[in-house]
Formats: structure tokens, C-alpha cells, sequence
């Protein structure tokens, strides 16, 4: 049986906040700061306006993905890294966007050489990485995301998943904890790649 290798996409695989900024600065006036890791705050308008709402942030959001999704660029190191754990393990990307964006997403990694079943998602990650890991037979499993409300998700519904957090934008990752919920931080693929492989090479589940 395969290892299995969980992983997100956006500050993992590919960089957003920096894109979304840009995006936010040429197309609606509005600043987003990368010092801290709180979407709904980071933004503010430039004409002294009141803050988007969480409702005003979603719909910027949501017209960032599709649309946008071309400004978005690799993480270095990232697309070498799966290529070597690819070789021994499975790799299914677990990415928190509307379904309509499956596709969308699936062509954006296969562009940068990445090429496994992307899975979209809906809120905390924790279920549907156990289902994941069961449909796989309950491998020895690596999850990877930056966002620590994840971490926790997995903790509860999949303690046996090794949990390791990851911050790929170096100027939001110094102002981001490490999330006390995984085992690891790792902000760097090549580091990354090592730890999971070490992981998988060990065969014991993380509550073993």
C-alpha cells in the first residue's frame, strides 16, 4: 500500500495573497496586508472608505477565482518535490474552492507540471481527509496546509495523519504561529519534502 500525501494548494503549492493583492490594488482601489494572516482584516480601501464587509470580501474572493487564477505562480521547489514523493506515494490536493473551480485549478497545477487528483472543498478539512485516507486503505498519511483551523479539523476526525503546517509567502509567513495543531513547521518544499519523506519511510501513523 502506498503512502498517502494530503495537501492544499493556495501559500502551499501556488501563491495567492500576493496575486490577490495586486488584483485588489489595480481593480478596486482597495490595499490587502500581507503581515497578517487574517483575510477578513487585511483589507482597507485607499479612498478612506469603510472596510469590505465579510459578504463584500467573499464576492472579491470569488471574483478572483476563476478569473484570476492565471496571475498565480509556483511556490519554488514545490512541483520537484511532489515529482520525488510521487514516486513512492500518492498525492491528492485538497483545496478549499467551489467546485466550478475544480477544473479550473486542475489545468492552473497541470501548467506547472502537477498533476493528481484535485478534490475541492467546502469549510474544515478534517472529514474529507478521512474519507480520503480510508478510501485508500488507511496509509501512513502526510496532510499539508497553512491555515491552522485545518490542522485542528484533521486532528479531531484523523489523529493518525501527520500534520504539517506550511506558510509558502515569505513576506506572511514571519507574522504567521506556527499552528499548534500539527506537528511540524516547514515554510520551504525542499525541508518539506524531506520531513514527509521521513514520515513515510517510519510506516507508523502520528498517534501510533
Amino acid at each position: 500500500m502506498k503512502p498517502l500525501l494530503i495537501c492544499d494548494c493556495d501559500e502551499v503549492l501556488v501563491h495567492m495573497v500576493r496575486h490577490f493583492r495586486s488584483w485588489l490594488d489595480e481593480a478596486h482601489d482597495i490595499d490587502f496586508a500581507l503581515d497578517r494572516h487574517d483575510f477578513f482584516g487585511a483589507m482597507t480601501r485607499r479612498n478612506g472608505g469603510p472596510a469590505p464587509s465579510q459578504g463584500e470580501a467573499w464576492d472579491l474572493l470569488h471574483g478572483f477565482f476563476p478569473g484570476q487564477m492565471d496571475r498565480q505562480t509556483l511556490v519554488p521547489h514545490a512541483a520537484e518535490a511532489l515529482a520525488e514523493l510521487a514516486k513512492t506515494a500518492d498525492i491528492v490536493i485538497l483545496t478549499n474552492l467551489v467546485e466550478e473551480c475544480r477544473q479550473p485549478r486542475i489545468e492552473q497545477l497541470a501548467r506547472f507540471g502537477i498533476v493528481h487528483r484535485v478534490q475541492c472543498n467546502n469549510g474544515g478539512k478534517g472529514e474529507p481527509v478521512a474519507r480520503l485516507v480510508a478510501e485508500h486503505g488507511d496509509p501512513v498519511t502526510v496532510f499539508v496546509d497553512d491555515l491552522p483551523q485545518h490542522h485542528e479539523s484533521v486532528a479531531q476526525h484523523a489523529p493518525g495523519v501527520h500534520r504539517l503546517h506550511m506558510v509558502s509567502e515569505p513576506e506572511m509567513a514571519p507574522h504567521v504561529a506556527p499552528a499548534p495543531h500539527a506537528h511540524a513547521r516547514i515554510d520551504d518544499w525542499r525541508q518539506a519534502e524531506r520531513w514527509i519523506a521521513a514520515r513515510f519511510a517510519e510506516g507508523r501513523p502520528a498517534d501510533a
